[in-house]
This record gives C-alpha cells, structure tokens and sequence, in this order.
C-alpha cells in the first residue's frame, strides 16, 4: 500500500496549515536548571508560597544560589516550555550509613505555575527526580506536603508516591522572643 497526503490530510487541510500548527507548538523540556534561571525560579516559588518571608540582599542571594549549584547533593529540575520555567521541584541526596549505605532522597519545594496546571508538568519534574534518586542507588525518596487538599494528595500517588507508609514530622524554630 502507498501512502499519499490524501492519506494524512482531508481536502480542508493543507501542508501549509500542517506546518503553522506543528511549528506553533510549544517546545517542551524537562531538565536541571540554568544558574541564570534564578529569577525565573523565584517567580514560580510565588506560585508556591505567595506571602513568603522577604528574601535577602540580591549580593547573599546569588552567593546562595550558587552553592546550592555547586553542590553535587542537589538537584533543581524544571519544566521550560518555550523558555518559560512553568514547573519545578528540587530533590536532595542524603548519604546514610543503613540500608547496605544506600542514600535517600527528599523533594521539596514542588510547584507548577497556576496557568499551567493540570497539563502534567508537575508530575514530569517529579517523575524525573525520581530517575535521578533511583540513578543515585537510592532506597527511598520522600516527600512532604502541606496540602490537606485530596486532589493534590492524589496528584503525587499518581506519581508514584504512596500514601501512609510513614508519619511525617516537622518541627519548626522557636518564635524570638
């Protein structure tokens, strides 16, 4: 059998109309961060902690920033749709001295920008995360929410996280007095 165009476009489609559509379509990636992404990360963390606490000088921010770069424990990993950060999560590497010296992972700080929610871009960069930890020999990856909210208690069992296995603690520093 021959396949022709007629095969892959009706009468009302053209290759010109194919082409805009296929070259319009976002390009999506799923990597670790750019050093130069740092602004565009702290504008999704407003997606994640709208009134957080006010961040320090730009100077001791990028000194910050640039440590947990160099660090080889972390990982910052991102959705970047056309160049747009619209999703991350950033997972730690514990060494330990059970479990045959195995590591353990943590995920923390998980978000995806409120308009590009429910497109599966938060579970990309979790799902990647976890390639990373199971690259690292890890016997576990943990991860803490503070949702109460079902739908999201149920986005990360649908990533692969189970529910009830442990009891999560957290404690907090004192107030100043």
């Amino acid at each position: 059998m021959i396949l022709t165009s007629e095969f892959f476009f009706n009468k009302h489609t053209s290759w010109k109309n194919y082409l805009n559509t296929a070259l319009s379509k976002p390009i999506i990636t799923v990597r670790l961060i750019k050093r130069d992404e740092l602004p565009q990360l702290l504008v999704l963390y407003n997606h994640l902690n709208p009134v957080d606490a006010p961040l320090p000088a730009n100077d001791v921010l990028q000194s910050i920033w640039d440590g947990i770069l160099h660090d080889p424990r972390l990982y910052y990993i991102v959705a970047d749709v056309d160049n747009q950060l619209v999703a991350t999560c950033n997972l730690t590497i514990v060494p330990n001295l059970t479990r045959g010296a195995r590591p353990y992972g943590i995920i923390e700080n998980v978000v995806t920008h409120l308009d590009f929610r429910q497109q599966g871009f938060g579970t990309k960069v979790l799902h990647y995360a976890l390639a990373l930890a199971w690259q690292q020999q890890c016997y576990k990856v943990m991860l803490l929410s503070g949702s109460k909210n079902e739908e999201t208690l149920h986005f990360y069992e649908k990533a692969g996280f189970k529910r009830g296995l442990k009891t999560g603690f957290v404690a907090l520093p004192p107030e100043e007095l």
